[in-house]
């Protein structure tokens, strides 16, 4: 079902006019899935606001709700397109609000072709921002659901409905079996990141604890010191699950 560009849609985008922290950080989220893309055909979900599209070549930007700087309007458990016939999908805060992200996963693998990449920045539940996020931020965080049941999506349901522990699940403890349900994908790398300047900056809303001088310094430190502490107190993550290699010959995308 098509939905009009919602009033959070449209108050994001002039958050994201009116906020040259935020578009420095999440430059840095852009960054990370445009170094990790294969060349080819791109197709984002959850295209938003519409950021990503200027960072990235042959992208198409879609999303569950229509507005004039995206492609097409599209489900992530429903894609409109043909097998095999995209390089990448790529999604920032996608994947923990899909109802059921088996079935997404299951359409990703039908989409990509061979080797292709789905690349997915997401919050990540750590002991650094585990508080952070079940007592400041607005979306839930609930670990003890079953993050890859089956079943069909509700056409009716608020694309805003999350579950923030989502990813991380997928990513820890639930990853084996999500190999087991979609054996021609894999989890082919987790990065956790945003260390500080992703949480001092507010993210959306209209306020920030840090300057955009401060916080370019910040996210520069931040890099060396992912490796150490990333796992233990980073806010974000990048999950890559790449799909297996084959002698299949990929159709042509149709768009």
């Amino acid at each position: 079902m098509e939905r009009a560009a919602s009033d959070q849609l449209v108050d994001h985008r002039g958050v994201w006019e009116r906020k040259p922290v935020l578009r420095l950080v999440y430059d840095d989220f852009y960054d990370r899935i445009a170094a990790a893309c294969r060349r080819g055909r791109t197709i984002e979900i959850g295209g938003g606001i519409g950021n990503l599209k200027q960072r990235l070549t042959e992208v198409v930007a879609t999303d569950i709700q229509s507005a004039p700087w995206l492609d097409c309007v599209a489900d992530a458990q429903r894609l409109p397109f043909a097998d095999a016939c995209a390089a990448n999908i790529v999604m920032v805060d996608v994947l923990h609000h899909l109802e059921f992200p088996l079935v997404f996963f299951r359409e990703a693998a039908r989409v990509m072709r061979p080797g292709g990449r789905v690349l997915m920045v997401e919050p990540a539940i750590t002991w650094g921002s585990t508080a952070f996020y079940r007592l400041f931020h607005h979306e839930p965080v609930r670990t003890s659901a079953d993050v890859l049941a089956d079943g069909s999506p509700d056409p009716r349901r608020d694309p805003y409905d999350s579950n923030q522990a989502i990813p991380t699940l997928i990513a820890t403890s639930d990853r084996e079996r999500f190999h087991r349900l979609v054996p021609t994908l894999r989890i082919a790398g987790v990065q956790w990141f945003a260390l500080a300047a992703y949480p001092l900056s507010g993210g959306f809303q209209p306020w920030s604890l840090i300057g955009e001088g401060a916080a370019r310094r910040l996210l520069r430190l931040e890099r060396a010191l992912e490796p150490a502490l990333g796992r233990l107190t980073g806010f974000r993550m990048l999950l890559t699950v790449e799909k297996a290699a084959d002698s299949g010959t990929a159709a042509r995308c149709v768009n």
